[in-house]
């Protein structure tokens, strides 16, 4: 479907143009109606599926209904709280895109800076403000943010922020805002303290379910190295090698694995950089934008701190540390492959992961290529009985599973 079947204004359609963006993804297709006819709304999707512009494209398109009808001073009109301040800083950057032809004002608030500029912004009036929990809880209190006038309160990656334990103050913040409003709930898995969130949070809300399977791009093709885990560095530099170019985000597990990680291709001369926790905002954001500008190739994360960064043409994906949760292989993966663009990932497989492999492949529905050929093969576990590997003659055959996945709620 393309964005101009879904009757958006005309300066929100001329900024997608200019964007290329033209092909509405399957969340937007199914979202975007919904929030435009004023449902709440639950979505379960990875990252990667177009979520951002499933709410920010009827929320943009909303506020310009109101524009022609009420003149005066800006009122915060709808709050998206995130739960890291590089996810509040990309969706404020995508509202900024989608909303350059028109004269809504947004801004993003967080922690890890000064909280005078952002007051001064908030001062002169915004339409949209994106917020991470503390720093809006901070500066209500200060009485720099009024959320009486809020019409639209979404609620991004609701599962991290149980993970980082801001459940109880996207709860206070909810009850600041009024109580007639639209709520939206955003969520790459749904863990049954982000249910009962929802369940108390909306009101009749529509349920969105765009499957793990659905959203691994056929663009993607997807390697699998069982390797001893003392030889996983060794493998990781020889892929870099002989085997993977351009640029390449590797995550590993663990902070300190990170660190490790980044002094060890430093030292083999790569251009290298990491981000995790307990880095600071400033050392975080530069990190990002150093990948982004080509000025390092390869950035080396944990889940938590790439979560929600958008960054555009990455050519392949390391998992050198397997997850132990599916959908975050499949959230992993699809950093690459984006916009039609091809994309590969590399997973390296220890023998302590190999139980995460058969989850991870029920839920893409499909069988990951096993790589033989390498200088740091792992004798096959005892308990998988065939390996996954994609023989010549097998290339061909078509999978006997045809039927899509169907929406479901969990």
């Amino acid at each position: 479907m393309q964005f101009s079947n879904l009757h958006l204004n005309k300066s929100i359609l001329k900024a997608l143009t200019e964007n290329k963006h033209h092909t509405a993804t399957l969340v937007q297709q199914e979202v975007i109606p919904l929030v435009l006819d004023k449902k709440d709304v639950i979505v379960t999707a990875q990252t990667g599926t177009g979520k951002t512009a499933a709410f920010a494209l009827p929320i943009l398109q909303d506020l310009l209904k109101e524009q022609d009808t009420e003149k005066g001073e800006k009122k915060i009109k709808a709050l998206i709280v995130s739960p890291t301040r590089e996810l509040a800083i990309q969706i404020h950057e995508n509202f900024k895109m989608y909303g350059e032809y028109t004269n809504l004002r947004s801004t993003a608030v967080y922690g890890g800076i000064s909280t005078a500029p952002q007051k001064e912004v908030l001062k002169k009036g915004v339409d949209i403000l994106i917020a991470t929990p503390g720093r809006l809880i901070d500066l209500h209190k200060q009485e720099a943010i009024d959320l009486l006038h809020l019409k639209t309160f979404v609620l991004d990656e609701a599962d991290l922020m149980l993970d980082m334990g801001f459940i109880e103050d996207v709860k206070r913040i909810e009850k600041l805002c009024p109580r007639k409003k639209q709520q939206l709930l955003f969520s790459a898995t749904m863990p049954e303290k982000v249910i009962q969130l929802a369940n108390s949070m909306l009101y009749k809300p529509e349920k969105i379910n765009i499957s793990p399977s659905e959203t691994t791009s056929k663009n993607i093709g997807q390697l699998l190295y069982y390797v001893p885990k003392k030889n996983k560095t060794d493998l990781c530099l020889h892929l870099l090698r002989n085997t993977i170019n351009g640029k390449i985000i590797i995550f590993r597990r663990t902070k300190f694995g990170v660190d490790k990680l980044e002094q060890t291709l430093l030292k083999n001369g790569y251009k290298a950089t990491s981000l995790h926790g307990d880095k600071t905002q400033i050392l975080r954001n530069k990190a990002v934008e150093d990948f982004k500008n080509n000025k390092v190739t390869i950035l080396i994360a944990t889940d938590v701190a790439a979560r929600g960064i958008d960054i555009s043409k990455v050519d392949a994906v390391i998992n050198f540390d397997l997850p132990n949760i599916p959908e975050t292989y499949v959230h992993r993966i699809g950093r690459t492959g984006r916009a039609g663009k091809s994309g590969i990932a590399f997973s390296l497989c220890s023998a302590d992961e190999t139980a995460y492999i058969k989850a991870i492949e029920e839920v893409i529905q499909r069988k990951i290529q096993v790589i033989n050929d390498q200088p740091f093969p792992l004798a096959k576990p005892k308990h998988i009985k065939q390996p996954n590997t994609i023989s010549k003659h097998k290339k061909g055959r078509k999978s006997t599973n045809s039927k899509k996945n169907k929406k479901r709620w969990y």
